[in-house]
């Protein structure tokens, strides 16, 4: 992480630069936050470096860690799961309202991102199918053309990425993920709003399964 020059916004953007090192698992859950390192590291004063840590306490992303210091907080399997709850039904809505306003050159850019997150997967590149995952489910939220989704939703996604990147593979990113979102797009042409809702709540919920086992929480139980 590069020295960063004083500004205003300086506390933000050291915030930024940390929570984006937490997410890529770059700072692992438990690694200690001492403010004087971080200050001579970042090449600022102590200040904006206590003040960044104090939002990224607020956001989950740290925790306290006795007298000196904080540290990286652990994943949880219990929120990620809250966290998929929510987000299934964020994604069903936006869902429901995009397959209304569907159009061609929609399409032609959801097929776009299926084709970025598919050759990613086929090189192998976790993080980039993360991304293009991510991108595609954000592309629902923008075609739903309600923009109060994507800002609900838009505090859960780096905590979702942490924990997407920290425990999927190659394997879980491969060809299933995106034949679903396949079967999403395909819905969404056909303007489709219950299909589409349906099969993006089914996707988050197998989603959660798959994470909260892997962070050593149950699955669903069975109805």
């Amino acid at each position: 992480m590069r020295p960063l020059l004083t500004e205003p916004d300086l506390a933000e953007r050291i915030q930024d630069a940390l929570r984006s090192a937490i997410c890529s698992g770059e700072l692992a859950p438990g690694t200690r936050l001492i403010q004087d390192d971080l200050a001579r590291q970042f090449g600022v004063s102590r200040q904006p470096v206590l003040q960044a840590m104090q939002l990224l306490r607020r956001e989950g992303f740290v925790t306290d860690s006795g007298r000196r210091g904080v540290s990286v907080a652990p994943l949880d399997a219990d929120h990620a799961r809250n966290l998929y709850v929510v987000r299934a039904a964020l994604d069903g809505a936006a869902a429901r309202l995009a397959a209304g306003r569907f159009v061609p050159e929609t399409a032609e850019r959801g097929r776009a991102l299926i084709g970025v997150g598919r050759l990613a997967a086929e090189r192998g590149d976790v993080p980039g199918a993360i991304e293009a995952d991510i991108d595609f489910h954000l592309f629902i939220y923008d075609a739903s053309g309600n923009p109060l989704l994507s800002e609900t939703a838009q505090p859960h996604w780096q905590h979702l990425r942490r924990v997407m990147g920290a425990v999927l593979g190659a394997a879980d990113l491969s060809y299933n993920v995106w034949d679903e979102h396949e079967a999403i797009l395909a819905a969404l042409e056909a303007r489709d709003g219950a299909r589409a809702e349906t099969l993006l709540r089914a996707h988050a919920e197998n989603a959660a399964d798959i994470l909260a086992q892997r962070l050593g929480g149950p699955g669903r139980r069975a109805a």
